[in-house]
């Protein structure tokens, strides 16, 4: 059983923070990070599209390098 996080996220049981998974839509994350995250892209785009276009590795990268 997952354990909710300090920070929010689910946890699984040996304590690792779950991953975004890559079939997570932009739209789905414009409503946590807002409505300039990847900006001029579709909100029906998959992360995982999003993260090859943009040459990153995870969400965390992308947030870091292209979000402010």
């Amino acid at each position: 059983m997952a354990r909710k996080g300090l920070d929010g996220r689910h946890r699984d049981i040996s304590g690792r923070i779950d991953k975004k998974h890559s079939n997570t839509r932009i739209g789905t994350l414009r409503k946590t990070y807002g409505d300039h995250f990847a900006a001029g892209r579709r909100s029906d785009m998959m992360l995982k599209t999003l993260l090859a276009e943009t040459g990153t590795e995870s969400l965390h990268a992308y947030l870091r390098k292209h979000h402010r």
